[in-house]
């Protein structure tokens, strides 16, 4: 079932298990807003949750092209024919034959949400930051320390098996620090719901740091 992480902000998990989770993240106000679509066989359980929570998304966002990000896109423009936006280095052949309404970059704005090009992972990822919330929807920019079986409530770079260029992707989260925030949502490993940027610039910016 969905869980409501923050005010009108919800958590729907679509497949759970062996040490993996996949989930995606509905926004409720002001226009319902779907954040990545989960992986192609699990929308099914996507429905389920949207379903419960009555809600029908009008805008989707994609944060990169992974298959569990984008995989489910087909099927959720076929049901509920929603406004999408997706990275301007995202390529086709990504998106299931789906043509976006819209192509966003570093420092655009969706609604309420401030896109931030956090390469690294995948060349497109990106973040989207809401301030007004206090919250960033992180992309696979991180992920939860328990994914990597530490204990919950920090945040660590995604594993380097499934990443382009480690490097580029510590780098690039330094940008997410020029933003006010306190909860990092995120869509492997459990997310971080008080203390943030805290939590973040504590990882970038670790004891011992060459200047």
């Amino acid at each position: 079932m969905p869980e409501e992480v923050l005010p009108g902000v919800h958590d729907v998990t679509v497949m759970e298990g062996e040490g993996r989770r996949f989930r995606v993240y509905l926004f409720e106000d002001p226009v319902p807003t779907l954040v990545d679509t989960g992986l192609g066989g699990t929308t099914d359980a996507l429905f389920e949750g949207l379903d419960a929570l009555d809600v029908e998304p009008e805008r989707v966002v994609v944060t990169h092209n992974d298959g569990d990000h984008t995989g489910g896109l087909p099927a959720v423009v076929d049901k509920y024919d929603p406004e999408v936006f997706v990275p301007e280095q995202t390529e086709e052949s990504a998106l299931g034959g789906v043509d976006p309404d819209v192509r966003y970059g570093d420092g655009d704005t969706i609604g309420d949400f401030e896109a931030v090009h956090v390469p690294g992972h995948e060349p497109d990822n990106h973040a989207l930051v809401d301030e007004s919330r206090g919250v960033v929807v992180a992309g696979d920019a991180v992920s939860g320390s328990d994914q990597r079986g530490l204990p919950a409530g920090y945040l660590l770079l995604p594993p380097a098996v499934y990443s382009d260029d480690l490097n580029e992707a510590e780098a690039s989260l330094e940008r997410l620090l020029d933003y006010e925030f306190d909860a990092v949502l995120v869509f492997h490993g459990s997310s971080v719901l008080d203390g943030g940027h805290e939590k973040l610039d504590a990882f970038v910016n670790f004891p011992g740091k060459p200047s």
